[in-house]
């Protein structure tokens, strides 16, 4: 499997405070990769550098061998990584088929981008609300749309930042099948999620993070039984519960 993202000793500095202390790690093409660790691990800084909201204090981000950091995201997106927002930013004074289409328009005209938003739509099964406006939505549903508009953009690495926080365990099962659907499109994920189960049940390899390093990565199955790991987060029977926070 040919390297398709490479992080390399990233750092992000605040101040003194090292919220990301150089980390590195590969990822190939179909592959999804869970990203974990306790609150303010620096999960959320890691994904928000790697796609270029938040510059690099040192390191190096490359996509398919093309170094990217220190590009604008919109730039980074139009490479070809994108992520969600854990709180979804949606624009809530538009339909969801025209949150979409806003995005689609990175690659495509007005009618293309509409198209597009249509045909992504209907593969997250959000048809049937596309004429509905955002701020009419559920959380779980606007969560969806979030990742719609990712979609629109056509990744081929896409970052998802606990886009099934709130879901029920069937809605939960569903995003993970369209998880897989897509990864079995050639679609590469990063994911924070603090669902446990999900992350166990839905990704190749691990990623375990705790004050901006990384402490361990390999098989779900590795992490989770690596001592650091169960020091730093798996420690309190967080392995086994599925609401438990990542």
């Amino acid at each position: 499997m040919g390297v398709l993202l490479q992080a390399e000793a990233i750092c992000v500095t605040f101040g003194g405070l090292k919220a990301v202390d150089g980390v590195s790690f590969t990822m190939g093409a179909g592959e999804i990769i869970g990203l974990i660790g306790p609150n303010g691990a620096g999960k959320t800084t890691l994904f928000n550098a790697l796609v270029g909201l938040q510059p690099l204090t040192s390191g190096a981000v490359r996509l398919d061998g093309e170094t990217i950091s220190g590009l604008k995201p919109h730039k980074v997106a139009a490479k070809g990584m994108t992520k969600t927002f854990q709180n979804a930013a949606l624009f809530p004074d538009m339909s969801v088929a025209e949150n979409v289409t806003t995005a689609a328009l990175l690659r495509h005209d007005l009618k293309g981008a509409r198209a597009k938003a249509e045909a992504v739509l209907d593969k997250l099964g959000l048809g049937p609300i596309a004429d509905a406006d955002v701020r009419d939505l559920t959380f779980p549903q606007k969560a969806l749309v979030e990742m719609a508009r990712a979609l629109a953009t056509e990744p081929r690495v896409l970052l998802l930042d606990e886009v099934m926080a709130a879901l029920t365990p069937t809605e939960m099962d569903e995003v993970m099948a369209v998880i897989r659907a897509l990864r079995s499109e050639g679609l590469s994920f990063l994911v924070v999620e603090h669902h446990m189960r999900a992350i166990m049940a839905l990704c190749d390899r691990l990623l375990a993070v705790n004050f901006g390093r990384l402490l361990a990565q390999g098989t779900p199955r590795e992490v989770a039984a690596d001592p650091q790991v169960i020091e730093a987060y798996l420690g309190h029977g967080a392995a086994g519960k599925e609401g438990a926070h990542a």
